[in-house]
């Protein structure tokens, strides 16, 4: 990449591509990226640093998980990046009731919990844990709740929740429990995450809770979202 332009970046799901003449640099959710003015003092540790002419650089560091890469444009055959870049994304007109009708077709769907269905197999671009749990909140379904014991209305909730707080997110410049290229939180404050953990939920008055559930941790309400 040395002497290239950046000439733009793209959002991919939950991956953000950066162009660079030919080459692509790609970045995974869990990689945090900061970007440094002239003066600013690079970091210690990071698993990548770009100096750029005028002084200011970009840089990358993963705490727990995350991936980047460099690729040659065509030329990258991961299958999580192939879904993102060819599955409509929650934030267009084409992710509609139709579209998310038929990611909940088949008997394997239904026996799925909701946070399993939302979170696996990338059957939604970008969709993963952290944001799951406020599409949850809002549509009032457990994370437990199996696919299958949906009614009508729970799926018009879900899908509506999955559109309308994903849209919210995007336009506050993401979670505050996330902070953006300048070190920043997000503009959008979560209901339910680790910063809401004992809260009284302002909708029912029953408590924020926090459970281990599939590798990771599950937030939600006793009382507005029950099994």
């Amino acid at each position: 990449m040395i002497g290239q332009t950046i000439d733009g970046a793209s959002a991919r799901g939950g991956m953000v591509e950066i162009q660079v003449g030919r080459a692509r640099l790609l970045f995974g959710d869990g990689v945090n990226l900061r970007f440094h003015s002239k003066d600013d003092k690079r970091p210690s540790k990071h698993q990548l640093l770009m100096d750029f002419e005028d002084g200011t650089a970009l840089s990358a560091s993963v705490q727990m998980y995350g991936g980047l890469w460099c690729f040659l444009e065509g030329s990258f055959e991961n299958p999580y990046y192939q879904a993102a870049v060819q599955k409509p994304s929650p934030l267009n007109s084409e992710f509609d009731r139709v579209y998310f009708d038929s990611l909940m077709d088949g008997s394997e769907a239904d026996k799925m919990s909701a946070k399993a269905w939302l979170a696996t197999e990338q059957r939604i671009p970008g969709l993963g844990n952290g944001v799951l749990q406020d599409i949850l909140y809002n549509a009032r379904i457990h994370p437990k709740r199996k696919i299958g014991s949906l009614n009508e209305g729970e799926k018009e909730a879900l899908f509506r929740a999955v559109k309308d707080t994903l849209a919210d997110m995007a336009v506050r410049g993401g979670r505050d429990t996330e902070k953006d290229l300048f070190g920043k939180p997000g503009g959008y404050k979560t209901k339910a995450s680790k910063l809401t953990v004992g809260n009284t939920c302002p909708v029912c008055g029953g408590s924020i809770r926090k459970e281990s559930y599939m590798g990771g941790s599950i937030y939600y309400c006793d009382q507005c979202q029950r099994i």
